[in-house]
């Protein structure tokens, strides 16, 4: 068994798996330049030519590539994240004939692949260029939030009461009535019309108020919608990677979802893995991923990364919704070697054999235990806009960040998006081992409000009720 704690251990294992892209022409996005600069940087040191397709600029450095490598396309007009996410797949097939002209010169012989978001699905070639980075359209739709219930249910997983009712004002209210705690109830949207996230189809629930804004929004985009209690606590996730073997389970992390108890809005504000829960809690939730790994694989054939969102509640974790893919909370533990399971992933969606068991990749749990980081993000949808990129160091006082002249350890980076702002904090010195990510976030969200104007508003951090 390779240690794969050993860097030459796991450099030697990603150059087996190199061997998927090595040296062929590689076409990468469609998406935002900055998002692509480590994927061309070893794509480069592999040996393949690198096309990228880009939406924008983003924030953050930019690859390093010559100006005839870029082609930019416009990205659709969109209101939200969710409709983003959900027309990367037909950007990607549908592309305006300059680009596709661009793409053709580049590999006129039609050898090369695509490296492409987990929105983008690997079922069909593009242009008969396999998809060698995305998802299977069928791992894709089990991301639907009606049907998560069932998986915990099928892994032997504890979890929240629970009901998933027409979208409609009498069934919605009886459900609510019934399952809503001492802080409400929570409603989340199906996936009628295509994958939703990044919190766009999830409503707090208290008052007859909240029940009429929900519905006006549910109508004319569900079916169906969950209703489950507000649940109290930490929100975090849980990840691992399915193998023909099994499943490889690894650390925590948190996910700092602001609240604004006012306007009864739910904010997501990135992800970190510098808070620890209990030691028997982590073990849990180790324990659930496994079971949850071990489901998918049999009833869905289902390969490679995923993920559990879920509450840290004062009875243990409690999960709320599946993410099957390469996640970003997958991504921020895999920062160990961003690469290793780059390639890792981009193998067991296709398909390939890696090797590797779940024991061998569990070697590198002490390594992301070691490796503290996270993602204090602003995601903005709206009018706001900064232009092509901002870059200002920040002072920290332990609650509220201030631009300030010199370097300190802390700086925002923010860009514009098709859907409004995008704001974080890179690096981010705030953060620090044994603390949560949460309010600091909540610092970021303060800034940008007084800085460009956004309406975050008086948001606040969940309460750790565990400990």
């Amino acid at each position: 068994m390779p240690d794969l704690a050993d860097p030459s251990a796991r450099a030697a294992a990603s150059e087996r798996l190199a061997e998927l892209y090595a040296g062929r022409p590689i076409v990468v996005g469609p998406g935002v330049l900055a998002g692509a600069t480590s994927a061309v940087t070893w794509l480069r040191e592999l040996g393949c030519p690198v096309l990228v397709l880009s939406t924008g600029r983003g924030a953050g450095p930019l690859p390093a590539l010559e100006e005839s490598r870029i082609v930019e396309i416009v990205a659709p007009e969109v209101d939200s994240v969710t409709d983003e996410l959900r027309l990367m797949d037909r950007v990607a097939r549908e592309l305006p004939p300059l680009a596709r002209a661009a793409v053709e010169r580049f590999d006129p012989d039609r050898v090369g692949g695509w490296f492409a978001h987990p929105f983008v699905t690997t079922d069909e070639p593009i242009d008969g260029r396999p998809v060698l980075f995305g998802r299977p359209a069928a791992f894709l739709a089990l991301e639907d939030k009606m049907l998560a219930d069932a998986v915990w249910d099928a892994a032997g997983v504890d979890r929240a009461p629970y009901a998933v009712v027409a979208n409609e004002p009498a069934a919605l209210a009886a459900a609510t009535d019934e399952l809503a705690g001492p802080l409400g109830a929570v409603w989340s949207g199906d996936a009628r019309d295509g994958f939703n996230g990044a919190g766009n189809y999830v409503r707090w629930v208290v008052d007859e108020h909240d029940r009429e804004a929900a519905l006006g929004f549910f109508r004319p985009r569900c079916d169906r919608v969950r209703v489950m209690p507000f649940l109290e606590g930490v929100p975090c996730s849980i990840h691992g990677v399915v193998l023909p073997g099994g499943t490889a389970a690894f650390r925590p992390v948190e996910i700092a979802t602001l609240r604004d108890p006012a306007r009864r809005r739910f904010v997501y504000g990135g992800i970190g893995t510098t808070w620890d829960p209990p030691a028997a809690d982590r073990e849990e939730m180790r324990g659930v991923v496994r079971r949850v790994g071990a489901h998918l694989a049999s009833a869905h054939g289902y390969r490679g990364a995923f993920g559990v969102d879920g509450v840290l509640t004062a009875d243990g974790f409690r999960p709320t919704e599946l993410n099957t893919r390469m996640s970003a909370g997958a991504t921020l533990v895999g920062e160990v070697d961003r690469r290793f399971f780059t390639l890792l992933q981009g193998n067991l969606v296709v398909g390939r054999d890696t090797g590797l068991t779940p024991d061998d990749l569990e070697s590198l749990v002490p390594l992301m235990d070691a490796t503290r980081t996270g993602r204090a993000v602003a995601m903005h949808e709206g009018p706001i806009k900064v232009g092509g990129g901002v870059a200002r160091p920040l002072s920290w006082d332990g609650r509220d960040f201030a631009p300030v002249e010199a370097e300190t350890g802390d700086t925002l980076i923010a860009a514009d998006t098709p859907t409004g702002l995008f704001a974080k904090v890179d690096p981010c010195g705030a953060l620090v081992t044994g603390e949560r990510l949460a309010p600091v976030t909540a610092g970021l969200l303060r800034l940008v409000d007084r800085e460009y104007g956004t309406d975050f508003g008086a948001v606040e951090a969940a309460p750790d009720v565990r400990t």
